[in-house]
C-alpha cells in the first residue's frame, strides 16, 4: 500500500517510486531533504498525484503516461545531481483508493512500481550494472517493458558516465539551452561544448530523453 495526498482517482497509470542512494552516508541530511523536495515540485508535468515523500527519504508520485513518470524522474535526478544520487522504480498498472480521506493507495500499479525499484538497487550492486538508476514494470499489462528498459539502462549508464561539467552541459542541453550559451556559462568555447557532447554521448542523452518522453 502507499500513501499519497487525498483526493486522488482510482484508475490505470504510471507510478513512480524513487529514493536516495546510500541516504546513511550524506553528511547533511536536511539540506539533502530541502534540495530533493525542491526537485520534486519541479516535476508535477502530467502527475496525477504530484510526487511527495512518503517516509524517509522515498518519495512516490503517480502520472497519466509511462514517458511522464520517466520525464519526471530524469528532472529529479538532473536537479538534484551530483550531490545527491537518487534511483527510482516506474510501474504501470490500476491504482485503487482504498481510502480517500487518508490518500491511501494499492494496486498493480504500486506493486509494480515497488518491483522495479527493488531491481535497481539489486542491479547496482553488480559490476556491469552499476550505473543503472531506473527500471520499468508493468507486469503483463504492457508489451514494450523490456525496450523501455532496455532505452533506460543505456542512458543511465551514459549519465553515470560524465564528469560534473558533461552532467553539467547534458543539464543545460535537457533544458533547451544553446551550445553558445552553456559555453558562454561554463567559460570554455561554443567548439569544446560540441566536442564533449560528440564524445560523452550528450546529444544522444538528450534525444533518447525525448523518445522516452512520448511512450504513452
Amino acid at each position: 500500500m502507499t500513501r499519497l495526498k487525498p483526493g486522488a482517482s482510482t484508475g490505470v497509470r504510471a507510478t513512480l517510486i524513487g529514493d536516495v542512494v546510500g541516504s546513511r552516508g550524506v553528511a547533511d541530511r536536511a539540506a539533502a531533504h530541502r534540495a530533493l523536495d525542491s526537485a520534486l515540485a519541479g516535476a508535477v508535468t502530467d502527475a496525477i498525484d504530484a510526487p511527495a515523500f512518503t517516509v524517509g527519504d522515498e518519495f512516490q508520485g503517480s502520472y497519466r503516461t509511462v514517458g511522464a513518470a520517466i520525464e519526471a524522474a530524469l528532472a529529479i535526478r538532473m536537479a538534484v545531481a551530483p550531490d545527491i544520487d537518487v534511483r527510482f522504480g516506474i510501474g504501470w498498472g490500476a491504482v485503487t483508493v482504498l481510502d480517500a480521506t487518508t490518500g491511501i493507495q494499492d494496486g498493480p500499479g504500486w506493486w509494480t512500481a515497488r518491483e522495479a525499484i527493488t531491481w535497481t538497487a539489486a542491479a547496482q550492486r553488480q559490476p556491469g550494472l552499476a550505473l543503472v538508476r531506473t527500471s520499468f514494470r508493468a507486469g503483463e499489462a504492457r508489451s514494450d517493458t523490456d525496450a523501455v528498459n532496455a532505452a533506460l539502462i543505456c542512458r543511465d549508464h551514459l549519465l553515470g558516465s560524465l564528469d560534473d561539467r558533461s552532467l553539467r552541459i547534458v543539464k543545460g542541453l535537457l533544458s533547451d539551452h544553446t551550445k553558445k550559451d552553456i559555453a558562454a556559462a561554463e567559460g570554455i568555447s561554443a567548439s569544446a561544448v560540441s566536442q564533449r557532447a560528440g564524445r560523452d554521448g550528450l546529444d544522444l542523452i538528450v534525444v533518447a530523453s525525448r523518445y522516452l518522453r512520448n511512450i504513452p
